[in-house]
């Protein structure tokens, strides 16, 4: 019996471990890098900044460098991307226009 303690000790510990603490499938999003924002290119057509994002691929997070998109035949408001925590796992929420 002295000898069989120790090993159900060590079992119930590695039990209460397996089963307890919830691993996200995703690891936090990276602070954002600096991205400063360039002079817009010269167009006939509006463009509105879309600034850089981590983007996952799979294996990790990748930096996506922003960007001047058109905003021509969209409302007048323009809602970046974000990353949102839903459910504990994070979600790229893509940048789009809002009706307003």
């Amino acid at each position: 019996m002295r000898r069989l303690l120790p090993i159900l000790a060590l079992l119930a510990l590695a039990g209460c471990n397996a089963g307890g603490i919830a691993v996200p499938p995703y690891p936090p999003v990276p602070a954002a890098l600096p991205d400063p924002m360039p002079k817009p290119p010269v167009t006939p057509i509006p463009l509105v900044w879309q600034a850089g994002h981590w983007d996952w691929n799979g294996a990790g997070y990748v930096w996506q460098t922003g960007q001047w998109v058109p905003a021509e035949g969209h409302g007048p408001n323009w809602q970046p991307g974000w990353w949102n925590a839903i459910g504990g796992e994070w979600r790229w929420e893509p940048a789009h226009w809002v009706d307003g």
